[in-house]
């Protein structure tokens, strides 16, 4: 019974955020994709839509972090943080945090639910 409840929860959490990955993508990421200044910043797209995803974490990571990763070996796989910030709105960078974090918790929890139930512990 409440295992049932648990995954109605995370089901939720992953309803959610697929509504906010597509209203990101539209809002935002499809205006940096149409500004020559950013079209070509936006990370490596492994496949279609990946550089929301890209642009979110970006956006949402503390500038430190974003930093770093940009400054790795792997650079050229993640999108230029400085320029984007730049070139976004306040609520573009807010929908991007709550876009971002509403996808790492949900694909987070249903990991966890996995692993879990593979432990028995719903059982």
């Amino acid at each position: 019974m409440m295992n049932d409840q648990i995954f109605a929860f995370s089901m939720l959490g992953v309803f959610i955020t697929c509504i906010l990955f597509v209203l990101f993508g539209q809002i935002t990421v499809r205006k940096l994709r149409k500004n020559p200044q950013t079209k070509d910043q936006l990370g490596v797209e492994f496949a279609s839509g990946w550089d929301i995803l890209n642009v979110a974490q970006a956006l949402a990571l503390p500038k430190s972090w974003s930093r770093k990763l940009e400054s790795s070996p792997l650079s050229g796989l993640y999108a230029k943080s400085e320029l984007l910030r730049k070139n976004t709105t306040l609520f573009d960078r807010i929908l991007a945090r709550i876009f971002w974090y509403s996808y790492v918790v949900s694909g987070t929890g249903l990991i966890l639910m996995v692993i879990l139930n593979l432990f028995g512990v719903f059982d």
